[in-house]
């Protein structure tokens, strides 16, 4: 009985270090997927100034103003449907679909209208992860 009770401990012990680190693991995969899909145009800092810049028509832009250009307010649902490529078409812009960041797991994310949707999780880290990015 007490090796089962001590048994049970351990593992509520370790299952409790997984859930505290699936932050950690969030922001890290956001911050390689700025790195793989987005740094090449937008720069390492986000400001638009990435190795391939300059050769695009617009200019990638300045993603640390997105806020700034919305009033203060950063425009979560925009902002991912901008990624997944739900917008190309709409705007005159370079920027590709990322159809990786649709693939595996979803949460529910609910966009400003009360409904909580299944959402890729990939696509609301790199959300998050811009919207850190923000300067005031």
């Amino acid at each position: 009985m007490r090796q089962t009770i001590l048994g049970g401990v351990g593992f509520l012990a370790v299952a409790g270090v997984i859930v505290a680190c699936a932050p950690d693991a969030q922001i890290t995969t956001a911050r390689k997927d700025y790195q793989q899909f987005c740094a090449d145009c937008h720069g390492r800092d986000g400001k638009g100034d990435g190795a391939l810049a300059a050769s695009l028509d617009p200019r990638p832009a300045d993603l640390t103003q997105i806020a700034a250009r919305n009033g203060g307010s950063f425009p979560e649902s925009r902002v991912m449907s901008h990624i997944d490529g739900y917008t190309t078409g709409t705007t005159h812009s370079a920027m590709p679909a990322f159809g990786d960041l649709l693939e595996g797991r979803t949460v529910l994310y609910d966009s400003g209208d009360g409904i909580e949707t299944p959402t890729p999780w990939r696509l609301v880290a790199l959300m998050e992860y811009l919207e850190g990015m923000q300067e005031g």
